[in-house]
């Protein structure tokens, strides 16, 4: 039996400016969670801008389990159900792990401050800590579990595996798979080949603003010649 995409982009160009930064895009994501893989500068967080709503201008259609997102704003777009974890965490400095998680709990969900705590033990141990008080991992930590919190059907991630160690990219690789298996649709952006192929199932390759390759990620894991192509690298 097959299933309406909960995610739907058709025909999504932006601009910044005078840059055009994406090319009539077209994506769906539906239950398996995907992963956008590129080199810098291709157009994966201005993807993710337009989803969110932070990019400031486009033309196409971006829907949501059948929600036109045109012209809604950022807040409205989580209250809908979408989650977003940023590149570059965007941490407060000056509130503390507590403080931050209970801006944005709710009550009734699966997400709780408690679930939280014991996911991530770390940041029960540092909850009376500031943000600027955090290694980079219990930042990405944070940043993951503040997104978790609004109970989202559907998580964006922005790098979050970008400058972590590699014990920590573990485990942002285990929860991604496991809030997937949990029924929250996951969707990835991603420069570490070897994290993204471990966390999602079916992957999207951006080259100049365009998704030009999609395919299962077992699929890009046994094609070396795609991944030198369009990402410059090759799995050892």
């Amino acid at each position: 039996m097959t299933t309406d995409p909960l995610l739907e982009i058709s025909g999504l160009n932006l601009r910044y400016g005078s840059s055009h930064v994406l090319h009539d895009v077209a994506l769906q994501l539906g239950e398996r969670p995907l992963g956008i893989l590129g080199r810098n500068g291709m157009g994966k967080t201005s993807l993710c801008n337009a989803i969110i709503g932070l990019a400031p201008h486009f033309s196409g259609s971006i829907s949501f389990d059948g929600i036109e997102l045109t012209g809604l704003a950022p807040e409205r777009r989580a209250k809908l159900g979408i989650g977003y974890v940023p590149q570059g965490r965007r941490i407060f400095r000056s509130l503390s792990v507590e403080e931050h998680l209970g801006i944005v709990a709710q009550k009734g969900g699966d997400w709780t401050i408690e679930r939280v705590y014991e996911t991530f033990p770390r940041l029960k141990e540092r909850r009376r800590n500031f943000g600027d008080r955090l290694s980079g991992g219990e930042q990405q930590m944070l940043a993951i579990s503040r997104a978790l919190l609004l109970n989202p059907r559907l998580l964006v991630l922005d790098e979050p595996t970008e400058g972590l160690a590699p014990a920590i990219v573990s485990d942002v690789v285990t929860l991604v798979r496991q809030v997937a298996q949990e029924g929250i649709a996951v969707l990835m952006v991603e420069q570490n080949l070897h994290a993204a192929l471990k966390a999602v199932e079916d992957v999207a390759i951006m080259v100049g603003g365009e998704i030009v390759e999609r395919m299962t990620a077992q699929e890009l894991e046994s094609d070396p010649a795609t991944q030198k192509r369009h990402l410059a690298l090759e799995l050892a």
